[in-house]
């Protein structure tokens, strides 16, 4: 029980860390959060604002501080052996992206620490998988835009797919309060909110 609290502590420290604006600092991109419309530090406003270099250090650093907290606690319990302390494990990152210690609690969306904590499941990739495939869906096929609601979107149908296609229920449960809170940060969140746009691109 000590080592399990030990771990969502340090996932929810890891997913404190705002890469968005410790690598644009050091680009010399300036504060993305004053310059993007929503203040969101996350992986798409570094690409948005910070260019292409700030975006790739930024998404490793979002995947690797969800990846690196489970994958570490599944080294030394496995994963069959897991029970309910798991999803806690899962969800802490997130939560830690979410409301970061380290900035006063406003952090970003959480769609790039999410697939980093469900990479960090590997060997099971199953739940990182669906949660790629419904972005990419929500990207290229049918693209719903702004950002905010896509992201809204692929988490809710992730969701459903994740209740439909995956085994341990742990690893539902996580992903489920995960898309619970992301939601609720996302509704309640302040800033200006561009009316939501659904289209097919294989029509444009």
């Amino acid at each position: 029980m000590i080592r399990t609290g030990m771990y969502i502590v340090f996932g929810y420290l890891c997913g404190s860390i705002l890469f968005a604006r410790i690598f644009a600092a050091l680009l010399q991109k300036g504060d993305i959060t004053v310059q993007s419309k929503d203040g969101n530090p996350g992986t798409a406003n570094a690409f948005l604002y910070g260019g292409l270099w700030c975006g790739l250090l930024t998404l490793f650093g979002d995947l690797l501080k969800g990846f690196v907290p489970v994958q570490l606690y599944l080294k030394g319990t496995g994963l069959d052996s897991c029970r309910m302390q798991l999803t806690f494990v899962i969800l802490a990152p997130v939560l830690g992206h979410l409301f970061p210690v380290f900035n006063g609690f406003h952090g970003g969306k959480g769609i790039a620490v999410t697939f980093g904590c469900l990479l960090g499941l590997f060997p099971d990739l199953c739940p990182a998988l669906i949660l790629a495939f419904v972005f990419l869906f929500f990207s290229l096929v049918v693209r719903i835009t702004p950002h905010y609601d896509r992201t809204i979107w692929t988490y809710r149908c992730a969701a459903v797919c994740m209740l439909l296609f995956v085994k341990n229920i742990y690893i539902i449960m996580a992903f489920l309060a995960i898309a619970l809170v992301v939601n609720i940060h996302m509704r309640c969140g302040g800033g200006t909110k561009e009316k939501c746009q659904v289209r097919i691109l294989w029509k444009h």
